[in-house]
């Protein structure tokens, strides 16, 4: 793309309106500011679009937000009325612009011909993954940039199962979004669409037939009301959509003491007490610790923004507040499930486990110890919800988890993507089932160790921002197909997975076998003392992650493998 040419033509449109063209005007003489607004358009993939908010076809504003939208109901137009008829529904979070930009996206479907069901203000990402469904709508759209940085935001694009746009789906919009012009997308006045009956607002029905569908997800309700006058949490919905729906769920279930923190609690897209919204980083969570140590909590949850993610701290015996990974949630999560649904009869003997194969190898050996199946899919949530479809298209499996391990964990058929509503109520009622046992879930995280052998695990990103950053992380990755390193320091390399062309070389029998996962730019690298590396460029953010992964006999000699692959795999980057 021309960058200057493009610049040129959005500075000189007369959709442009003056503030910004005014914005634009101040962009004239700093060529570098232009080049990384313009020189490509924001990548459309199957989960949407991510990107920094300002002007340009390399940031999130309303013109690319029309232009993809445009896409989607091109693709809807093309396959009939029946599919027009059915509507799209349209979601967003506390981010900044995103009530502006769910608007936009309602507008021009609606210029377009097709119903849009808007949401009146913010609802998590989980809720518009169902709505879909529950509303017999075509697709869903979701204004979010998940737990990514305040300068953010995001589009995210759903089907009619409620999960995100399958491949068959996403590669021909893609290809109606590359034939319109930025400034080409239809739409039309707010009132007219009104009266139209084009627009209609949703709310409280879709918002209590979620709660209900949730809750049918409950599995020891009984426990929760005989500890809840003295059982107590901390919760904070991080600034995000998470605080309704999440209190309402943990009311639902009979929780009485749900403490949040207040200075988190009202939506607000600057994120003021974060440097980052995301519950993996523990500075999320200092407002929280005080407030768990004031009120002699053991528990503490926190959501992100769109409130797909979830992440916990947990006190251990010497009182300190500690973060569990989410692959020691998704491990505490499936014990719990797989173990308590025996314990009353509710177990299927065809109940599968599904993660990723970035996530730890613990969940397997758990899974499968119950003679339940595991199932390993991509990075990516949308691989979850499809296996899902498939169990319910073939009957082969009962969905009984998929969690990933950066913090996303889905219990129920209720919706296709990550559901920190569904795992908060249920990590609550873990929590009050172990409290009744007079355990805390540190206690059983540490008992799961003993029973399971020691796994750990540690995920580390690189950050490369602009064009210059992506053509780094494509030479890293270009580098280590190149190289296919046969050990990193005392790590021997036994096999290397390309799931960019599909095939497992065995290096230490000279063989290949082909994979059976879709093509995927990711390295995965089996390697000596238990202990697996993984390389994967991120699909929402510019950077590239390296994941580790080890198991062991004990906790404490997988950290020590842990501490020693990570130290020497990183000096092949040095």
């Amino acid at each position: 793309m021309n960058y200057i040419k493009e610049y040129e033509k959005w500075l000189n449109s007369n959709k442009i309106d003056e503030n910004e063209k005014k914005i634009l005007e101040a962009m004239k003489n700093n060529e570098s500011e232009i080049k990384e607004c313009f020189y490509q358009s924001l990548a459309f993939g199957t989960g949407g679009l991510r990107g920094v908010l300002g002007l340009g076809t390399n940031r999130m504003n309303k013109y690319m937000v029309r232009r993809a939208t445009q896409g989607i109901a091109n693709y809807i137009l093309e396959h009939g009325d029946e599919l027009k008829s059915r509507g799209v529904v349209i979601a967003y979070d506390s981010r900044h612009y995103s009530p502006e930009f769910a608007l936009e996206t309602a507008l021009t479907m609606c210029a377009n011909g097709i119903k849009a069901y808007l949401f009146e203000s913010l609802r998590p990402t989980p809720e518009l993954s169902f709505a879909i469904r529950h509303l017999h709508a075509i697709s869903g759209i979701v204004i979010t940039a998940s737990h990514n940085p305040s300068e953010y935001n995001g589009y995210k694009a759903y089907w009619e199962d409620g999960g995100q746009l399958p491949p068959s789906v996403s590669d021909v919009v893609l290809a109606e979004i590359n034939n319109i012009d930025v400034f080409d997308a239809k739409t039309m006045p707010k009132d007219d669409a009104v009266k139209s009956g084009l627009l209609q607002y949703i709310g409280k029905e879709v918002d209590d037939a979620y709660i209900d569908a949730v809750y049918t997800q409950a599995i020891n309700p009984d426990v929760v009301k005989e500890v809840a006058d003295e059982f107590k949490l901390v919760y904070t919905p991080i600034h995000g959509s998470g605080n309704i729906p999440v209190r309402a769920i943990l009311k639902k279930s009979g929780f009485k003491h749900i403490i949040v923190v207040k200075e988190q609690e009202q939506p607000d897209g600057a994120f003021p007490t974060v440097k980052s919204p995301n519950p993996e980083n523990k500075e999320c969570f200092t407002k929280a610790i005080e407030l768990a140590k004031e009120n002699d909590v053991s528990l503490i949850i926190g959501t992100d923004p769109d409130a797909d993610r979830m992440g916990i701290m947990l006190r251990n015996k010497e009182g300190e507040y500690v973060p569990m990974t989410g692959n020691q949630v998704g491990a505490l999560l499936t014990d719990y499930i797989i173990s308590a649904k025996k314990e009353r009869g509710t177990l299927p003997e065809n109940g599968a486990v599904i993660s990723t194969i970035v996530s730890t190898k613990m969940t397997r050996v758990m899974a499968e110890s119950f003679g339940m199946k595991f199932i390993e899919t991509l990075t990516g949530f949308k691989f979850i919800g499809e296996k899902i479809h498939e169990f319910e298209t073939t009957g082969c499996n009962e969905f009984l988890l998929g969690f990933e391990e950066s913090y996303g964990y889905l219990v129920g058929t209720h919706a296709r993507d990550k559901d920190s509503v569904v795992a908060s109520m249920l990590i609550a009622e873990m929590a009050a089932y172990y409290y009744k046992k007079g355990k805390t879930l540190y206690d059983v995280m540490e008992e799961l160790y003993e029973r399971f052998g020691g796994f750990a695990e540690i995920t580390e990103s690189i950050t490369m921002k602009g064009s210059e950053g992506l053509a780094k992380i494509k030479a890293i990755m270009d580098n280590l197909r190149k190289d296919k390193p046969t050990s990193f320091g005392d790590f021997k390399v036994k096999a290397i997975r390309d799931y960019k062309v599909g095939i497992r070389y065995d290096l230490e029998n000279g063989t290949e076998e082909k994979l059976d996962l879709p093509t995927s730019d990711v390295l995965y690298f089996e390697m000596s003392e238990g202990a697996d590396f993984v390389a994967r460029p991120s699909g929402t953010e510019p950077k590239i992650k390296m994941y580790y992964l080890v198991q062991s006999d004990t906790i404490k000699n997988a950290h020590k493998t842990l501490e020693k692959v990570t130290e020497q795999v990183s000096k092949y980057f040095n």
